[in-house]
């Protein structure tokens, strides 16, 4: 999450120091701050099923997997967003 934290505010300021146009702006801006918002929403998950029961199930296992997977497809998101804003 502080990885996450910490690149999404360089983004922010790499999206104001290179010549991108309003909408571009925005779009890096939010597609990289969506990368943290889907982290804390994984770790609320991880930490709701923690809470329920240590022990291990197969229900508690793909809740999590789910939380990591949404918080991948944040991140592949914001890769896109950055390739197409920069090269397309």
């Amino acid at each position: 999450m502080r990885q996450w934290s910490i690149i999404a505010v360089l983004a922010t300021i790499l999206a104001f120091i290179l010549d991108f146009n309003g909408l571009e702006r925005a779009m890096v801006i939010a597609f990289s701050w969506n990368i943290v918002l889907m982290e804390l929403v994984n770790t609320a998950i991880e930490t709701v099923v923690n809470r329920i029961s240590p022990a291990q199930h197969a229900l508690s296992k793909k809740a999590k997997d789910i939380g990591s997977a949404v918080v991948f497809l944040a991140i592949i998101m914001a890769l896109m967003v950055w390739v197409l804003v920069l090269f397309g």
